[in-house]
C-alpha cells in the first residue's frame, strides 16, 4: 500500500494548476517570458548572444522573484508595500497620545457654564 504524507497545516498548501506550478507562478513566468524573449531577439543582432541573454535574464529576474519569493505567507509585492509604507508614507515619530477622559469632562463643564451664563444674562437684559 503506498504511503502519502498529509501536512497538518493545510493553510500552506496551494493548488497546483499546470506543471506543478500555481496560477500566480504561471502568470509571473508568462509575463517574464513575454518581456524577456522579445528583448533577447531584439538585442541578439546588435550586441551578441551572450550579452542579449544576460540582459534577458536581468529583465526577467523581477518576474521570477514575484513568482517565487514568499516570507511568512506574504508575497513579495506585499512585503515591498509594507516597507514603502514604513519608510516613506507614515511619519517617523508617532507620539503616544491618550484620550484623557477627565480633561474632556472639564472642557464640557466649562462650555456648559459659558452657555448657562450667556442664556441667563440675555434673559435678565430682555426683562429689564
Amino acid at each position: 500500500m503506498p504511503y502519502v504524507p498529509v501536512p497538518k497545516d493545510l493553510t500552506k498548501v496551494k493548488t497546483k494548476v499546470l506543471f506543478n506550478l500555481t496560477k500566480r507562478q504561471l502568470l509571473c513566468f508568462g509575463g517574464g517570458a513575454l518581456v524577456g524573449i522579445p528583448l533577447f531577439f531584439l538585442l541578439k543582432g546588435t550586441m551578441g548572444t551572450s550579452v542579449a541573454a544576460l540582459c534577458m535574464i536581468l529583465v526577467m529576474l523581477p518576474f521570477f522573484l514575484l513568482a517565487l519569493y514568499e516570507k511568512q505567507g506574504q508575497p513579495l509585492e506585499k512585503i515591498l508595500g509594507n516597507i514603502l509604507k514604513v519608510t516613506v508614507i507614515r511619519p517617523k515619530e508617532r507620539p503616544y497620545r491618550t484620550a484623557n477622559f477627565y480633561s474632556l469632562l472639564e472642557r464640557q463643564a466649562k462650555l456648559d457654564k459659558e452657555v448657562y451664563d450667556i442664556v441667563h444674562r440675555k434673559g435678565k437684559t430682555a426683562r429689564r
